[in-house]
Protein backbone atom coordinates (compact mmCIF):
# COMPACT_ATOMS: atom_id res chain seq x y z
CA UNK A 1 0.00 0.00 0.00
CA UNK A 2 1.41 3.35 -1.00
CA UNK A 3 0.29 6.63 0.49
CA UNK A 4 0.20 8.45 3.37
CA UNK A 5 -0.71 6.00 6.97
CA UNK A 6 -3.40 8.44 7.81
CA UNK A 7 -5.15 7.89 12.08
CA UNK A 8 -8.23 6.85 9.63
CA UNK A 9 -6.36 4.24 7.70
CA UNK A 10 -4.67 2.55 10.73
CA UNK A 11 -7.82 2.83 12.58
CA UNK A 12 -9.98 0.93 9.43
CA UNK A 13 -6.58 -1.54 8.75
CA UNK A 14 -6.17 -2.29 12.81
CA UNK A 15 -9.50 -2.69 12.83
CA UNK A 16 -10.14 -4.99 10.54
CA UNK A 17 -7.56 -7.30 11.41
CA UNK A 18 -8.64 -7.57 15.08
CA UNK A 19 -12.21 -8.52 14.37
CA UNK A 20 -11.12 -10.97 11.87
CA UNK A 21 -8.43 -12.57 14.20
CA UNK A 22 -9.34 -11.49 17.65
CA UNK A 23 -12.88 -10.59 17.83
CA UNK A 24 -13.39 -11.92 21.45
CA UNK A 25 -10.96 -9.72 22.88
CA UNK A 26 -13.71 -6.73 21.53
CA UNK A 27 -16.24 -4.45 22.45
CA UNK A 28 -19.51 -5.58 21.27
CA UNK A 29 -20.26 -2.91 19.85
CA UNK A 30 -16.26 -2.69 18.03
CA UNK A 31 -16.89 -6.51 17.37
CA UNK A 32 -20.37 -5.96 15.26
CA UNK A 33 -18.95 -6.51 11.64
CA UNK A 34 -20.84 -3.53 10.41
CA UNK A 35 -19.64 -0.93 13.07
CA UNK A 36 -20.66 2.86 11.23
CA UNK A 37 -17.64 4.74 10.42
CA UNK A 38 -16.86 7.51 13.04
CA UNK A 39 -17.90 11.13 11.70
CA UNK A 40 -15.44 13.19 10.35
CA UNK A 41 -15.23 16.82 11.56
CA UNK A 42 -14.84 19.17 8.87
CA UNK A 43 -14.36 21.79 11.21
CA UNK A 44 -10.67 20.70 12.35
CA UNK A 45 -9.22 23.12 10.04
CA UNK A 46 -10.85 25.68 11.28
CA UNK A 47 -10.90 25.09 15.41
CA UNK A 48 -7.23 23.74 15.35
CA UNK A 49 -4.37 26.14 14.42
CA UNK A 50 -1.75 24.83 11.79
CA UNK A 51 1.16 23.73 12.91
CA UNK A 52 4.21 23.50 10.52
CA UNK A 53 7.48 21.58 11.27
CA UNK A 54 10.23 23.51 12.39
CA UNK A 55 13.39 23.89 14.67
CA UNK A 56 13.29 22.83 18.52
CA UNK A 57 13.52 26.12 20.72
CA UNK A 58 17.08 27.38 21.06
CA UNK A 59 17.59 24.84 18.00
CA UNK A 60 21.82 26.13 17.08
CA UNK A 61 20.48 25.70 13.19
CA UNK A 62 18.03 28.58 13.31
CA UNK A 63 20.96 31.78 13.10
CA UNK A 64 22.61 29.88 10.66
CA UNK A 65 19.62 30.09 8.04
CA UNK A 66 18.64 33.97 9.60
CA UNK A 67 22.17 35.18 8.73
CA UNK A 68 21.71 33.38 4.96
CA UNK A 69 18.42 35.28 5.04
CA UNK A 70 20.35 38.63 5.73
CA UNK A 71 23.28 37.99 3.10
CA UNK A 72 20.61 36.64 0.73
CA UNK A 73 19.06 40.72 1.43
CA UNK A 74 22.00 42.16 0.97
CA UNK A 75 23.68 40.15 -2.18
CA UNK A 76 20.13 39.06 -3.88
CA UNK A 77 18.68 35.57 -3.90
CA UNK A 78 21.22 32.15 -4.93
CA UNK A 79 20.43 28.78 -5.75
CA UNK A 80 20.59 26.87 -2.51
CA UNK A 81 21.09 23.51 -2.30
CA UNK A 82 19.54 21.72 0.84
CA UNK A 83 19.85 18.44 2.35
CA UNK A 84 18.61 15.56 4.32
CA UNK A 85 18.52 16.08 8.11
CA UNK A 86 17.08 18.81 10.89
CA UNK A 87 18.91 21.63 8.58
CA UNK A 88 16.11 20.95 5.94
CA UNK A 89 13.08 22.60 8.15
CA UNK A 90 15.47 25.97 6.52
CA UNK A 91 12.47 25.06 3.44
CA UNK A 92 9.71 26.14 6.05
CA UNK A 93 8.40 29.70 6.97
CA UNK A 94 10.03 31.97 8.00
CA UNK A 95 13.00 30.94 6.25
CA UNK A 96 12.06 29.53 3.05
CA UNK A 97 15.10 28.89 1.65
CA UNK A 98 16.14 25.90 -0.25
CA UNK A 99 15.84 24.79 -3.63
CA UNK A 100 16.15 21.52 -4.30
CA UNK A 101 17.05 18.44 -2.06
CA UNK A 102 18.45 14.83 -3.19
CA UNK A 103 19.70 12.74 -0.54
CA UNK A 104 21.54 12.22 2.57
CA UNK A 105 24.65 13.99 2.34
CA UNK A 106 24.56 15.22 -1.55
CA UNK A 107 23.48 18.59 -0.80
CA UNK A 108 26.79 19.83 -2.59
CA UNK A 109 26.64 16.99 -5.25
CA UNK A 110 23.38 18.09 -6.05
CA UNK A 111 24.76 21.63 -6.64
CA UNK A 112 27.25 20.61 -9.18
CA UNK A 113 25.68 21.49 -11.99
CA UNK A 114 24.91 25.33 -10.93
CA UNK A 115 28.57 25.77 -10.86
CA UNK A 116 28.74 26.92 -14.05
CA UNK A 117 32.05 29.02 -14.72
CA UNK A 118 29.54 32.12 -16.65
CA UNK A 119 27.00 31.78 -13.20
CA UNK A 120 26.86 35.39 -11.88
CA UNK A 121 26.34 34.46 -8.25
CA UNK A 122 27.91 31.42 -6.37
CA UNK A 123 25.08 28.44 -5.06
CA UNK A 124 24.99 27.45 -1.82
CA UNK A 125 24.96 24.25 -0.23
CA UNK A 126 24.16 22.85 3.03
CA UNK A 127 25.00 19.67 4.42
CA UNK A 128 24.72 18.06 8.61
CA UNK A 129 27.98 16.53 9.74
CA UNK A 130 26.04 13.10 10.17
CA UNK A 131 25.03 13.25 6.15
CA UNK A 132 28.89 14.39 6.11
CA UNK A 133 30.20 11.52 7.42
CA UNK A 134 27.82 9.36 5.89
CA UNK A 135 29.05 10.24 2.09
CA UNK A 136 29.45 13.97 2.01
CA UNK A 137 32.79 13.52 2.33
CA UNK A 138 33.59 12.31 -0.46
CA UNK A 139 30.67 12.56 -2.98
CA UNK A 140 30.15 16.12 -2.20
CA UNK A 141 33.49 17.87 -0.74
CA UNK A 142 35.62 15.48 -2.87
CA UNK A 143 33.33 16.01 -6.15
CA UNK A 144 34.04 19.73 -5.61
CA UNK A 145 37.19 19.96 -5.15
CA UNK A 146 38.15 17.36 -8.06
CA UNK A 147 35.33 19.24 -10.07
CA UNK A 148 36.75 22.57 -9.05
CA UNK A 149 33.43 24.05 -8.19
CA UNK A 150 32.98 27.27 -7.20
CA UNK A 151 30.17 27.18 -4.78
CA UNK A 152 29.57 27.85 -1.42
CA UNK A 153 29.22 24.76 1.31
CA UNK A 154 27.96 25.30 4.62
CA UNK A 155 28.18 22.14 7.00
CA UNK A 156 26.27 22.11 9.48
CA UNK A 157 27.92 20.25 12.81
CA UNK A 158 25.61 20.22 15.85
CA UNK A 159 27.79 17.16 17.01
CA UNK A 160 25.48 14.36 16.64
CA UNK A 161 23.13 12.45 14.18
CA UNK A 162 20.57 14.82 15.78
CA UNK A 163 18.27 14.05 13.24
CA UNK A 164 18.27 10.30 13.79
CA UNK A 165 17.95 10.24 17.82
CA UNK A 166 21.29 11.98 18.96
CA UNK A 167 23.44 9.16 17.90
CA UNK A 168 27.47 9.77 18.51
CA UNK A 169 29.47 10.58 14.96
CA UNK A 170 33.05 10.73 13.75
CA UNK A 171 33.27 14.53 15.14
CA UNK A 172 30.98 13.94 18.30
CA UNK A 173 32.79 16.54 21.50
CA UNK A 174 31.51 13.26 23.88
CA UNK A 175 33.64 10.55 25.11
CA UNK A 176 32.11 7.21 23.68
CA UNK A 177 33.86 4.46 25.36
CA UNK A 178 33.08 1.95 22.57
CA UNK A 179 33.38 4.38 19.56
CA UNK A 180 36.23 6.96 18.19
CA UNK A 181 35.01 10.46 18.52
CA UNK A 182 36.41 13.85 18.37
CA UNK A 183 37.61 13.99 14.55
CA UNK A 184 37.34 17.74 13.83
CA UNK A 185 35.12 18.20 10.56
CA UNK A 186 37.93 20.86 9.18
CA UNK A 187 40.51 18.72 8.87
CA UNK A 188 38.82 16.11 6.61
CA UNK A 189 37.87 18.91 4.41
CA UNK A 190 41.23 20.51 4.44
CA UNK A 191 42.69 16.81 4.06
CA UNK A 192 40.16 16.52 1.00
CA UNK A 193 41.88 19.51 -0.99
CA UNK A 194 39.92 22.85 0.02
CA UNK A 195 41.98 25.56 0.43
CA UNK A 196 38.95 27.96 1.65
CA UNK A 197 37.95 26.51 4.92
CA UNK A 198 36.34 29.01 7.71
CA UNK A 199 35.12 27.28 11.17
CA UNK A 200 32.68 29.43 13.06
CA UNK A 201 32.43 27.80 16.61
CA UNK A 202 29.31 29.26 18.12
CA UNK A 203 26.49 29.61 15.13
CA UNK A 204 24.62 31.57 17.32
CA UNK A 205 26.68 35.16 16.74
CA UNK A 206 24.35 35.92 14.01
CA UNK A 207 27.10 38.78 12.50
CA UNK A 208 29.81 36.21 12.41
CA UNK A 209 27.65 33.51 10.52
CA UNK A 210 26.55 36.40 7.97
CA UNK A 211 30.17 37.83 7.74
CA UNK A 212 31.74 34.21 6.70
CA UNK A 213 28.56 33.80 4.39
CA UNK A 214 29.22 37.39 2.43
CA UNK A 215 33.11 36.34 2.31
CA UNK A 216 32.70 33.04 0.51
CA UNK A 217 30.13 34.67 -1.68
CA UNK A 218 32.49 37.45 -3.03
CA UNK A 219 35.84 36.67 -2.47
CA UNK A 220 38.15 36.24 -5.59
CA UNK A 221 39.49 33.15 -4.25
CA UNK A 222 38.18 30.22 -7.20
CA UNK A 223 37.23 26.53 -6.35
CA UNK A 224 34.98 25.25 -3.10
CA UNK A 225 34.39 27.51 -0.25
CA UNK A 226 33.34 25.37 2.95
CA UNK A 227 32.05 26.74 6.43
CA UNK A 228 31.74 24.77 9.38
CA UNK A 229 29.50 25.98 11.53
CA UNK A 230 29.62 24.32 14.68
CA UNK A 231 27.02 24.45 18.11
CA UNK A 232 25.43 21.62 19.88
CA UNK A 233 22.22 20.14 19.46
CA UNK A 234 19.92 22.06 21.75
CA UNK A 235 18.00 18.74 22.38
CA UNK A 236 20.81 16.71 23.21
CA UNK A 237 22.26 19.27 25.61
CA UNK A 238 18.91 20.16 27.30
CA UNK A 239 18.56 15.91 27.56
CA UNK A 240 22.45 16.33 29.00
CA UNK A 241 22.44 19.86 31.80
CA UNK A 242 18.60 19.76 32.60
CA UNK A 243 18.94 16.86 34.61
CA UNK A 244 22.23 18.15 36.51
CA UNK A 245 21.06 21.55 36.73
CA UNK A 246 17.62 20.07 38.75
CA UNK A 247 19.69 17.95 41.12
CA UNK A 248 22.24 20.79 41.81
CA UNK A 249 19.09 23.12 42.62
CA UNK A 250 17.52 20.38 44.41
CA UNK A 251 20.52 20.12 46.79
CA UNK A 252 20.56 23.65 47.56
CA UNK A 253 23.52 24.59 45.97
CA UNK A 254 23.32 28.41 43.42
CA UNK A 255 22.29 27.62 40.24
CA UNK A 256 21.92 30.36 37.67
CA UNK A 257 19.56 30.25 34.38
CA UNK A 258 19.54 32.41 31.63
CA UNK A 259 16.23 33.69 29.75
CA UNK A 260 15.28 36.62 27.80
CA UNK A 261 12.70 39.05 27.28
CA UNK A 262 11.50 41.77 25.38
CA UNK A 263 10.09 44.98 27.02
CA UNK A 264 6.60 45.55 26.11
CA UNK A 265 7.00 49.24 26.14
CA UNK A 266 9.88 49.53 23.63
CA UNK A 267 8.33 46.75 20.96
CA UNK A 268 7.14 47.89 17.89
CA UNK A 269 4.97 45.19 16.89
CA UNK A 270 6.70 44.89 13.60
CA UNK A 271 7.55 41.18 14.46
CA UNK A 272 10.75 41.57 11.88
CA UNK A 273 12.30 39.10 14.44
CA UNK A 274 9.94 36.54 14.37
CA UNK A 275 10.61 36.29 10.28
CA UNK A 276 14.20 35.94 11.22
CA UNK A 277 14.10 33.79 13.93
CA UNK A 278 11.01 31.51 13.90
CA UNK A 279 11.47 30.53 16.99
CA UNK A 280 8.24 28.32 18.72
CA UNK A 281 8.91 30.11 22.18
CA UNK A 282 8.76 33.73 20.65
CA UNK A 283 5.11 34.95 20.16
CA UNK A 284 2.46 37.47 20.41
CA UNK A 285 1.07 39.29 23.28
CA UNK A 286 -1.67 41.29 23.26
CA UNK A 287 -1.46 44.36 25.69
CA UNK A 288 -4.61 46.16 27.82
CA UNK A 289 -3.59 49.71 26.53
CA UNK A 290 -6.12 50.91 24.34
CA UNK A 291 -3.88 53.28 22.35
CA UNK A 292 -1.90 49.73 20.62
CA UNK A 293 -4.00 47.43 18.66
CA UNK A 294 -1.16 45.82 17.35
CA UNK A 295 0.05 42.93 19.63
CA UNK A 296 4.17 42.78 20.85
CA UNK A 297 6.40 40.06 20.75
CA UNK A 298 6.59 38.16 23.89
CA UNK A 299 8.74 35.30 24.63
CA UNK A 300 7.40 32.28 26.78
CA UNK A 301 8.13 29.86 29.52
CA UNK A 302 9.74 27.52 26.73
CA UNK A 303 13.13 29.77 26.42
CA UNK A 304 15.80 27.99 26.98
CA UNK A 305 18.29 31.18 26.74
CA UNK A 306 19.95 30.16 23.64
CA UNK A 307 20.06 34.45 23.15
CA UNK A 308 19.53 33.47 19.43
CA UNK A 309 16.33 36.49 19.39
CA UNK A 310 18.86 38.66 20.39
CA UNK A 311 21.44 38.34 17.99
CA UNK A 312 18.93 38.23 15.44
CA UNK A 313 17.89 41.86 16.18
CA UNK A 314 21.14 42.87 17.01
CA UNK A 315 22.58 41.28 13.38
CA UNK A 316 19.73 42.99 11.72
CA UNK A 317 19.93 46.00 13.44
CA UNK A 318 15.86 45.34 14.28
CA UNK A 319 15.34 46.64 17.82
CA UNK A 320 16.71 47.28 21.39
CA UNK A 321 13.22 45.44 22.97
CA UNK A 322 15.18 42.17 24.12
CA UNK A 323 16.68 41.96 26.99
CA UNK A 324 18.83 39.20 29.20
CA UNK A 325 17.40 38.70 32.35
CA UNK A 326 19.74 35.89 34.90
CA UNK A 327 17.59 33.63 37.27
CA UNK A 328 19.49 32.76 40.47
CA UNK A 329 18.38 29.46 42.26
CA UNK A 330 18.92 29.24 45.77
CA UNK A 331 20.96 32.71 45.87
CA UNK A 332 23.37 33.70 48.17
CA UNK A 333 23.51 37.06 50.80
CA UNK A 334 25.73 38.89 48.17
CA UNK A 335 22.83 38.21 45.16
CA UNK A 336 20.20 39.07 47.57
CA UNK A 337 22.18 42.54 47.95
CA UNK A 338 22.68 43.36 44.85
CA UNK A 339 19.21 42.33 44.25
CA UNK A 340 17.72 44.63 46.80
CA UNK A 341 20.01 47.68 45.74
CA UNK A 342 18.80 47.47 41.68
CA UNK A 343 15.40 47.48 43.07
CA UNK A 344 15.79 50.05 45.35
CA UNK A 345 17.70 52.46 42.13
CA UNK A 346 14.80 51.17 40.06
CA UNK A 347 12.06 52.10 42.44
CA UNK A 348 13.99 55.84 42.82
CA UNK A 349 14.12 56.55 39.19
CA UNK A 350 10.95 55.36 38.36
CA UNK A 351 9.57 57.39 41.03
CA UNK A 352 11.55 60.43 39.64
CA UNK A 353 9.81 59.93 36.26
CA UNK A 354 6.51 59.60 37.77
CA UNK A 355 6.45 63.26 39.23
CA UNK A 356 7.78 64.87 36.04
CA UNK A 357 4.70 63.59 34.03
CA UNK A 358 1.88 66.38 33.35
CA UNK A 359 -1.41 65.71 35.04
CA UNK A 360 -4.46 66.50 33.37
CA UNK A 361 -8.24 66.54 33.77
CA UNK A 362 -9.24 66.15 37.63
CA UNK A 363 -6.29 63.90 38.73
CA UNK A 364 -4.67 67.67 39.00
CA UNK A 365 -6.61 68.88 41.65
Amino acid sequence: MAGEYTGQVMLDGIGAFLRRHAGDMLAPEIRAPNVPAPPLYDDLARTVPARPPGFCVGCPERPIFAATKLVEQELGNHHIASDIGCHLFSIMPPFELGATTMGYGLGPASASAFNSPDAKRRSISFVGDGGFWHNGLTSSIGNAVFNKNDGVIVVVDNYYSAATGGQDILSSRATNRTKSTKHPITEAIKGMGVKWVRHIDRTYDVGAMRSALKEALTTDEKGPKVIVASSECMLNRQRREAPLKAKAAAEGKRMVRTKFGVDEDVCTGDHACMRLSGCPSLTVKHLDDPLRDDPVASIDESCVGCGNCGEVADAAVLCPSFYQADVVSNPTGWDRFRFNLRQSVIATLQSWRERGRPVFGEQAA
